[in-house]
């Protein structure tokens, strides 16, 4: 079977706008309602439907709270778009650069796969930080933090970790969340994610 190749910045921001779009719709809100629930301005989530916008992460997870979904869902093809396969080779992976703190996150698992465990890998640059409004989430996500190379400081409300090589975080989002990176080499870390939320959005495979 031939391998697909990786999507493009475009792609990326055209998976984005049609899956912001479709949640939206599935929802039933308007542009002010999702504005109001996110607290993204309805112009940007205007030019974010259209793929006009290049968004930070910040803005990319304010956006997934308001949908009720987790930020690593928004990255993903819809199920008409892309046949589910258990297998997601390297090279089919998307990758997404935030604009802002220039962290590298690229999705590891299989696009559509009727789930609701999710794996990012990510790259963070030295001295980056992001600082994530998660405490909006209802319900809160789950997520587990592994530190594969150098070392990150995540704080979770007042709760502050130190994670260097090796560490593992198990994190519930019910305040806010801010990732750093205090040293001045790069870090990498994997995010398995539960998104209970993505299950009744993906069908399982016909037996």
């Amino acid at each position: 079977m031939k391998e697909r190749e990786a999507p493009t910045i475009d792609d990326i921001h055209t998976r984005i706008a049609k899956r912001v779009r479709d949640l939206r719709t599935a929802r039933a809100e308007t542009l002010d309602a999702l504005a109001l629930n996110s607290g993204v301005s309805r112009s940007m989530i205007s030019l974010i439907e259209r793929a006009e916008a290049s968004p930070t992460a910040v803005v990319l997870e304010k956006l997934a709270a308001g949908l009720g979904v987790s930020m690593a869902s928004l990255f993903g093809p819809e199920a008409a778009d892309e046949e589910r396969r258990p297998l997601a080779r390297r090279a089919e992976q998307a990758i997404w650069k935030d604009p802002e703190s220039g962290y590298l996150r690229r999705n590891l698992s299989p696009p559509n796969w009727p789930t609701p465990i999710q794996l990012v890998e990510v790259h963070f640059p030295a001295k980056a930080r992001v600082a994530y409004e998660s405490s909006a989430r209802r319900p809160a996500l789950e997520q587990q933090i592994w530190v594969l190379q150098g070392q990150i400081e995540v704080t979770l409300g007042d709760e502050r970790h130190l994670l260097r090589s090796g560490d593992c975080l198990a994190l519930k989002l019910d305040r806010p969340l801010v990732y750093s990176n205090p040293s001045s080499q790069p870090a990498k870390y994997i995010v398995a994610i539960c998104d209970e939320a993505l299950a009744p959005l993906v069908k399982g495979p016909t037996t």
